[in-house]
């Protein structure tokens, strides 16, 4: 692939390049802090019992999910955010040199720099905060992703009538995230309610021409 050198210094590259180093400085600032102020465990509320800062440690993926765990499976979920997120940079200059929808370009924008700002958690913790790390191994790619927002939509419990699960005590929306996982998320969701006119077929000829 032969690289546009002029596009590289324009401002429709510039830009998005920009913002992705902004969230990532955010991204960065509100883990440290979280990993250096905080006990693991450790809850603050900001809002009430609407929002909340509590301290956990994600070894798998998004929202706390883990579906890959051990030290093969930390290696194999770094690699595969890699992959993922090269593709998107990709994808990401051939969409701004070939003039796509801005709201394709600010989609992508956001949903790389949430995948960086996480990969920089899965690469670097395990070796930048090994002396406070409360997992093993640690190293190189075995980093645990930092997470401390939880805001639940609901608690309380359920009414007794309700089978199986009645009088027992219910979180809606109970994952703990992180920023970069918002920015992931508030990505897809636009490209998502966009893509009639994302993925429309004259916005693919000019994305992947």
């Amino acid at each position: 692939m032969s690289v546009n050198w002029n596009l590289l210094r324009s401002r429709r590259f510039l830009l998005p390049v920009g913002v992705i180093i902004v969230l990532l400085v955010i991204d960065q600032f509100i883990k440290v802090y979280i990993k250096t102020h905080f006990q693991l465990g450790e809850t603050v509320s900001v809002f009430g019992d609407w929002f909340k800062l509590h301290f956990v440690e994600n070894p798998g993926m998004a929202y706390g999910m883990k579906l890959f765990e051990g030290m093969w499976g930390k290696l194999l979920l770094t690699f595969f955010r890699m992959i993922v997120a090269s593709f998107g940079i990709w994808y990401l200059y051939k969409s701004i040199e070939n003039k796509a929808h801005k709201g394709l370009i600010g989609s992508i924008t956001l949903i790389i720099a949430g995948a960086l700002g996480n990969i920089i958690d899965s690469i670097f913790y395990g070796v930048i905060f090994s002396d406070i790390n409360m997992y093993h191994p640690t190293g190189w790619f075995q980093g645990w992703v930092v997470d401390m927002f939880y805001a639940p939509l609901w608690e309380g419990f359920l009414p007794q009538w309700l089978p199986f699960w009645g009088g027992d005590f219910f979180t809606f929306f109970a994952p703990i995230w992180n920023f970069a996982d918002a920015c992931i998320t508030v990505g897809v969701a636009i490209m998502i309610i966009g893509q009639n006119t994302f993925f429309n077929k004259s916005e693919m000829e000019k994305a992947f021409h």
